[in-house]
């Protein structure tokens, strides 16, 4: 029993030891480190230097215990290794620990930060003292991470005592939607949340939420809302609101657009302030719509031989304004082929070899999916009929022949004589000056004799 009780006990501190040093489950996160280089201050270009850097992630403060156990890779200074505290567990996200051995990785970006007054008006009341609190004197850094497969964007800011590597997570800002797609007209969530550290003296302190819209370098304020004075700011902006119940209660601040438009394609930056600091995280929105297609002239006309016809495709209502559009043929027996790639198809029977006609499609490839609209073309005038067109040409025979030696046989058998009846037959239904019985002598003749 000793021996088993021994072994237990070393059991259970391998096991506290394993999971408090890989902080139940957070990952190592690799990181690079930018910020200004020295010396170099003003001007439109600052350069700019980056170091590797690793973080180490507890959602639990550290002990002499966990510090121990971690064994930092030697290529990377001491000086840009963390040993980061996220209570909220942003970091510890699937997202941003990918299997062992993978090539795909999270990015990473670590810079310094100067807490500072907001100037927005929105956000100005949250820092109506002028004066500096004691608590900003520190280091303080910000962290933007990107996570595998447009699952994860965050932002969050830190704060660690002066000349400490043990910095612990104040704000978080994150959206687990990087990249929303759309159908126009259809409601749109951007997802947005944010965390504040409860035994942080800037909890409770008030707070401001923005959304911005961004698109090739012009932007419009969406919406704003001063969450200290509970009011919102007035912008251009229909459609768009938040949950402010979900906002406070679970810090949600995610923009709802109630009727997605072609212009809100672009990027929208969530915001939130605190007093001196603040983080943002973007999200992508498209808004994917597959054209609908038209081609023109409808119905197409009849195409003689040796006649060119000129036929359009356009497409309408749809986004991105970004497609390809071709021509397919499918003749007769099925067989399709390519007529190149264009809005407008000039058809000549006789260089596209059209043959009796077919089908002519316009393909439309586009990144809402690809789209078709058919049209049947028929050429008319082609020397040689189809076996189509012989066998029901025979058929028409056969019964226009039939028809005579009904009515032949019909007028034969009345109570007339055999010679008035032939007069009668002759007269009415083979007279040489009726054309129709001229047509009826060829047809009984050919028939006559391979019968």
């Amino acid at each position: 029993m000793p021996e088993i009780s021994t072994i237990y006990k070393i059991s259970v501190i391998a096991f506290t030891l394993f999971f408090g040093a890989s902080g139940s489950g957070c990952p190592v996160l690799e990181c690079w480190f930018v910020q200004e280089k020295p010396g170099h201050g003003g001007g439109f270009s600052v350069p700019m230097s980056q170091e590797k850097s690793l973080m180490f992630i507890r959602t639990e403060a550290y002990s002499e215990e966990s510090l121990s156990a971690l064994h930092p890779p030697a290529d990377i200074s001491p000086s840009r290794i963390y040993y980061m505290t996220d209570p909220a567990g942003t970091f510890c996200s699937a997202a941003l620990n990918p299997p062992k051995g993978s090539v795909n990785k999270p990015k990473c970006e670590i810079n310094p930060f100067m807490p500072h007054a907001s100037m927005v008006r929105w956000a100005s009341a949250l820092t109506d003292s002028a004066q500096s609190p004691v608590y900003l004197q520190a280091d303080w850094f910000s962290v933007a991470a990107q996570g595998l497969d447009e699952q994860l964007t965050l932002s969050n800011i830190m704060r660690a005592p002066s000349a400490s590597k043990e910095p612990q997570v104040i704000l978080s800002v994150s959206s687990k939607t990087p990249v929303v797609r759309s159908r126009l007209g259809e409601p749109v969530l951007l997802d947005c949340g944010f965390w504040v550290d409860a035994s942080s003296p800037v909890h409770g302190s008030g707070f401001s939420v923005e959304w911005r819209y961004q698109f090739r370098g012009e932007g419009r304020l969406v919406l704003a809302y001063d969450g200290k004075n509970d009011r919102f700011a007035e912008t251009s902006e229909t459609g768009a609101d938040i949950n402010i119940t979900g906002l406070y209660e679970k810090g949600n601040a995610s923009l709802i657009l109630e009727e997605s438009q072609v212009r809100h394609s672009g990027t929208y930056i969530c915001t939130v302030y605190l007093p001196h600091l603040l983080a943002q995280v973007a999200v992508d929105l498209e808004i994917v719509e597959p054209p609908s297609l038209s081609i023109y002239p409808s119905p197409l006309p009849l195409l003689v031989p040796g006649q060119a016809l000129v036929v359009q495709c356009e497409a309408s209502g749809f986004a991105p304004h970004t497609l390809d559009l071709s021509w397919e043929f499918s003749d007769a027996d099925g067989t399709s082929r390519s007529l190149g790639q264009s809005s407008r198809l000039e058809l000549d029977s006789g260089k596209l070899g059209l043959g009796r006609g077919g089908e002519v499609t316009c393909v439309a490839k586009h990144d809402g999916g690809t789209r078709r609209a058919a049209a049947t073309l028929s050429v008319i005038g082609v020397s040689a009929p189809s076996i189509e067109d012989s066998m029901a040409m025979v058929a028409v025979a056969l019964v226009l022949y039939g028809l005579i030696k009904f009515l032949s046989w019909t007028l034969s058998s009345s109570d007339s004589s055999e010679t008035e009846s032939k007069d009668k037959v002759n007269n009415v239904y083979f007279c040489p000056t009726s054309k129709f019985s001229k047509v009826l002598n060829v047809i009984h003749a050919v028939f006559s004799s391979h019968v």
